[in-house]
């Protein structure tokens, strides 16, 4: 039996993944894969353990029975590793983690290069994106997102800030009056960021509040592809700090109303309540929020 706890493995992932192809994604094994590990199982058990149409799966009666016992089996063998990783000094296992692509040069980024550094006994996979994913859907351990949290069944903590600023690319910038006041952008290009309010909100050095819509030249996705446009010179957006620092740095950026502030972008880590891997979840989570502490209190000083 014990060549065969595999494919156990693999049977009860695609019971609750509900395909072949949704499972082999979660896995990283090919559909095709999958399904001949499921038809060994069968082969080895002599039963039927799943209908299959071309649409969706479904458990026989034996498969029913057989997957309350596979469950309880993971169950307590996840149970088993997250216990040996509160206990173990070097914690080992693996964790599916996604973030905003426009975070892979970010400070966290740092914080979790230097987390695999400190733990060669686990194994990260990383998704980088600025689309929406989903925890359970997707098979991630944890998720950082940037400025929305709205899950409430999900464990949660704040692991930072970043602030941003308003540039402009710097020939577009300098063939148009330097701005004093937002309302001043409303007849600049901008590029918006398809995940955002159209109206940007200022906040003024007495205390006032501006909201600019501006003429919309370009919408996209990703925050990276904003950043480039914004180099090619058609027109300003907001950017998150170490990208607007960045094409600053290279000449290509300038920063627009600089005494003007914007709403910070805030980071949280988000994962199940019933995590996998509770302990390495927790672990994680809480070295990259203390590691980013240590960065903010490093740069401010004392």
């Amino acid at each position: 039996m014990i060549e065969h706890l595999r494919h156990m493995a693999i049977f009860a992932r695609v019971v609750d993944e509900g395909s072949f192809r949704a499972a082999a994604k979660a896995i990283g094994l090919a559909p095709s894969r999958v399904s001949e590990t499921v038809s060994e199982l069968e082969a080895y058990l002599g039963v039927t353990l799943l209908y299959r149409t071309t649409r969706k799966i479904a458990l026989t009666n034996e498969g029913r029975m057989f997957y309350a016992r596979v469950a309880e089996m993971l169950r307590s063998a996840e149970s088993g590793l997250n216990e040996l990783n509160a206990l173990s000094l070097d914690p080992v296992g693996a964790l599916r983690v996604s973030m905003p692509a426009f975070m892979s040069s970010s400070s966290l980024a740092t914080a979790i290069a230097e987390f695999a550094r400190r733990h060669p006994q686990v194994a990260l996979s990383l998704s980088f994106t600025d689309g929406r994913t989903d925890l359970l859907h997707d098979g991630f351990d944890v998720n950082i997102r940037a400025g929305w949290l709205d899950d409430s069944s999900m464990m949660s903590r704040k692991l930072g800030e970043s602030a941003r600023a308003l540039v402009a690319g710097a020939g577009y910038a300098a063939s148009r009056p330097r701005p004093g006041h937002p309302s001043e952008m409303e007849d600049w290009d901008w590029l918006r960021y398809k995940h955002r309010s159209d109206a940007t909100t200022f906040h003024g050095p007495a205390g006032d509040t501006v909201k600019v819509v501006g003429q919309s030249r370009l919408e996209a996705d990703s925050i990276d592809a904003l950043y480039h446009f914004t180099c090619q010179n058609l027109g300003a957006t907001v950017l998150p700090e170490h990208l607007a620092a960045r094409g600053e740095a290279e000449g290509k950026l300038v920063r627009l109303l600089p005494d003007w502030q914007l709403v910070p972008l805030g980071f949280f880590a988000v994962w199940p309540d019933t995590s996998r891997r509770e302990s390495l979840t927790l672990l994680f989570v809480r070295f990259v929020a203390e590691w980013q502490a240590d960065m903010v209190a490093d740069a401010t000083g004392p």
